[in-house]
């Protein structure tokens, strides 16, 4: 999922902190760096889903990789039809994980195999990636889920009380000026550090 980097429109709570022009700075250089990351990876196709969605067919977007609006609706609804049956077996993230990596996100499908749901919990509360299979409830809803909080994570379990849950790696966002001085510097690594550490959440 990603947003048009249009300044004023995207990180507005990371720039209330850091300022307009570097908040735009770090969603545009994590955009390119993440599908620059993942999308030749060949395990896997890549679908850039893009807000607004008269933004989708702007030239920014990589040419090779499909583009489509994330739709109307709250956060949990354009997130639930984008992890529609059409799509499965599928994993969302967003463009704002300095730390992910094809390896990352091949461990979240291998995990994709033996659960119903995958989750990559976020080191704030919330998480980073999320992803279904075909087991997976038909219809995904995001009622209850307090958005942008400590409570997210917790409160997307409780959407899935009947699925088999795994959990991907713990990965740090970048939604504040902590996070932006902890992570953006490898937003614009195109391949991280080796000895990058990863922690698992158990």
């Amino acid at each position: 999922m990603l947003k048009a980097p249009i300044m004023g429109r995207v990180k507005t709570r990371l720039a209330r902190e850091i300022g307009l022009a570097a908040a735009t700075r770090f969603a545009r250089i994590s955009a390119r760096t993440t599908v620059d990351r993942l999308a030749r990876d060949r395990r896997w196709r890549t679908l850039l889903a893009i807000a607004p969605d008269s933004m989708a067919g702007a030239q920014m977007w990589p040419a090779h990789c499909r583009k489509i609006g994330q739709g109307r609706g709250d956060l949990g609804a354009r997130m639930g039809r984008l992890l529609g049956p059409a799509f499965r077996p599928a994993l969302l993230i967003g463009a704002d994980i300095p730390g992910v990596s094809p390896a990352i996100v091949a461990d979240a499908f291998a995990l994709l195999r033996r659960s119903d749901v995958v989750l990559g919990p976020a080191e704030d509360g919330g998480y980073w990636l999320i992803g279904v299979n075909r087991a997976a409830p038909r219809a995904v809803q995001f009622q209850g889920v307090r958005w942008s909080t400590a409570h997210a994570l917790a409160d997307t379990v409780a959407c899935f009380p009947a699925s088999r849950i795994g959990y991907a790696a713990c990965l740090g966002d970048v939604d504040d000026a902590w996070s932006y001085r902890r992570h953006a510097a490898l937003a614009g690594c195109v391949t991280l550090p080796k000895l990058r550490p990863r922690s698992a959440w158990l």
